[in-house]
């Protein structure tokens, strides 16, 4: 009965009902007799779909399928058929936060407060897949493409088709994955299984979320200063964060400026070239439900080298 509800909620994958495209399937969205609404991940039919589409598809389903928590996609149920496979999601009526970053007028409504939930958020779905789970879960491919937001802008982390369970032993090794712009630099040269690449992605999602835009110049220019050998400061020290916030919404006051000041902070901390210096997602998670005390000067004079740890105190 579920199988035919998929059907026709999706008229038969109707391509007027696709609201995206996944690295393996095209989504759908899909009202169900009971008026519930859900999101349905169909697999590309392509020849070599047993090798490459088939084995991301079994390990979504064997991510998602005991885990519980308000900031991971829940999974409904799946389907293994040699007509249809396909994945069924709750549905996330913002859609991605991709979308919102690039839509001015989103943008504009996606405030500070609501941006740092969404952190916070993310930072909670993380901390709980490295930290809580039976076995660590390693999501590999942590993009704003793959953070989807409710009704009330509660960040969902998505997408687990690249995930993979850490073994306690010392097989984790996996081919490549990930988006580029979003992947730990150390993937260049090795291909081991760690924590802290979902780590790095995080520290990219998060500045893209506060600058609203991907940070990709300036985390060249981080990661480049980091690996000289001068002694001198580089000029991305001396940028002001004022101006690299997203420039649509007014700059935040009290409180909420004092947040953002953490949140970058962090985030520019998991952005380290070396793995072992990034913190564990747990303990950002820490760092961001913390009481933090008043900023020692106006948010406008706070620059990126402080919040790196050069040039004094913020707070």
């Amino acid at each position: 009965m579920l199988y035919e509800h998929i059907i026709e909620g999706t008229e038969d994958f109707n391509s007027k009902n696709c609201i995206g495209t996944g690295g393996y399937g095209t989504v759908y969205k899909a009202e169900l007799p009971t008026g519930r609404v859900v999101a349905v991940k169909k697999l590309h039919p392509t020849q070599d779909r047993e090798m490459v589409n088939l084995k991301a598809f079994k390990s979504e389903i064997q991510a998602l399928a005991d885990i519980r928590h308000r900031n991971i996609v829940k999974l409904y149920g799946f389907c293994s058929c040699s007509e249809n496979s396909f994945l069924v999601y709750e549905f996330m009526e913002k859609g991605s936060l991709r979308n919102i970053l690039s839509n001015k007028q989103e943008a504009i409504e996606f405030d500070w407060i609501l941006r740092l939930n969404v952190v916070k958020g993310m930072a909670e779905a993380l901390s709980y897949m490295h930290h809580d789970c039976s076995l660590p879960l390693v999501h590999q491919d942590i993009s704003s493409n793959n953070i989807l937001l409710d009704s009330e802008y509660v960040a969902h982390v998505s997408d687990f088709g690249t995930a993979r369970l850490l073994k306690s032993d010392s097989s984790n090794w996996t081919s490549f994955a990930g988006t580029f712009g979003y992947i730990a630099p150390e993937l260049a040269y090795t291909s081991k299984v760690d924590n802290k690449t979902d780590v790095y992605s995080f520290g990219v999602v998060t500045l893209e979320v506060i600058f609203g835009k991907h940070p990709g110049e300036l985390i060249l220019s981080l990661l480049s200063s980091m690996s000289s050998s001068s002694s001198s400061p580089s000029t991305v020290y001396h940028l002001l964060l004022n101006e690299e916030i997203d420039q649509r919404l007014a700059s935040p006051v009290n409180q909420v400026a004092e947040e953002v000041v953490v949140v970058v902070k962090q985030a520019l901390r998991c952005l380290h070239a070396n793995p072992q210096s990034r913190p564990t997602m747990r303990q950002v998670c820490q760092e961001l439900s913390r009481q933090w005390p008043p900023l020692s000067k106006p948010f406008s004079m706070i620059t990126l080298g402080e919040l790196l740890g050069h040039g004094g105190e913020t707070s």
